[in-house]
């Protein structure tokens, strides 16, 4: 098999969603030609949102995917080259850097802006995959409005955990945390604050077995849990689920050529999306645990095409 020729850019994009999208919209009209190679999910994480709600610039109720299709087509008008592949190895040592995609296509580029993004951690249920938006997500600060007086349950018992629990007494009647072991992990004063709040409920050493809810509309009605120490099951009536055991940032990739933290996520300068490779570039959830929205990413995705410009330009 005769090799395919490498495809060279400025400007490499890896990641879609809307940090790359919005990186790529600068670059190009920066006249750069960028090259963005979309990944195993195009759009990111926004492509499993329904109704979104909190992003600038938009009266009524939107769709994430609509929102995605628009960041794409937009990127691609200004001039991006806009490719499906899957990059699954990169060599940040060569000059210019290096990706190798899924089937063999190699791609060099002088700055390179990584744009992974992160994904929830599910609790890999098939009735949890059957109710995702429809009363099943991983995201409170996103879907929570929906939940106005109703009941809703929040699995996990981290800082994320605990915050979401609180976020969502704005709006539920109740808040019931389960929790599988007897103890939270998340911090003090968080779990002081939590056990105040005469809208949560705790459960402890209790895990999700089944999500129960309609199928004609699609929606959420109860929990199956078992207890952990008892193997005892039983049911909950809820309308929402939302799930906070934490996010997995797509960094691996860049293991042993890039700074991360002990969670993966890669470390930029402040106030800057550069990493510890001049040249590259980090821009969204793949190095944000903190915001994880929508317009953070954006805004991220806009400055790396910035600096990236920059450095191009003074070398």
């Amino acid at each position: 098999m005769s090799e395919k020729p490498t495809k060279h850019t400025k400007v490499l994009i890896i990641g879609s969603g809307p940090a790359g999208y919005t990186a790529a919209v600068y670059a190009a009209r920066a006249m750069l030609k960028p090259m963005l190679v979309a990944g195993m999910q195009p759009g990111g994480q926004l492509t499993i949102t329904t109704d979104v709600e909190n992003y600038p610039g938009f009266a009524d109720v939107i769709q994430g995917p609509w929102l995605m299709e628009q960041m794409r087509e937009q990127a691609k008008a200004v001039g991006t080259d806009l490719v499906e592949d899957h990059i699954q190895s990169v060599n940040l040592k060569s000059k210019p850097f290096e990706a190798l995609g899924d089937g063999g296509q190699k791609y060099t580029a002088d700055s390179i802006i990584i744009s992974t993004g992160a994904q929830a951690r599910w609790l890999n249920i098939e009735s949890e995959e059957k109710f995702k938006g429809f009363g099943v997500s991983a995201c409170a600060t996103c879907d929570g409005f929906f939940f106005k007086d109703k009941t809703v349950a929040v699995v996990g018992g981290g800082n994320a955990a605990v915050e979401e629990a609180m976020f969502l007494t704005k709006f539920a009647s109740k808040v019931q945390l389960i929790h599988r072991r007897n103890e939270l992990r998340a911090e003090k004063l968080l779990q002081k604050k939590l056990m105040e709040n005469k809208k949560i409920e705790i459960i402890w050493d209790s895990v999700v077995e089944e999500v129960i809810g309609d199928e004609e509309p699609k929606n959420v009605k109860g929990l199956k849990i078992k207890n952990t120490k008892t193997n005892e099951m039983s049911e909950l009536k809820i309308d929402g689920l939302f799930i906070a055991i934490g996010h997995d940032p797509a960094t691996s990739l860049f293991k042993d050529q890039l700074e991360m933290d002990n969670t993966g996520y890669l470390i930029t300068k402040s106030d800057s999306t550069e990493t510890n490779v001049p040249g590259v570039y980090a821009a969204g959830d793949v190095k944000d645990k903190i915001f994880r929205q929508a317009v953070t990413a954006a805004g991220m995705g806009c400055m790396a095409a910035l600096e990236a410009e920059k450095y191009l330009a003074s070398n």
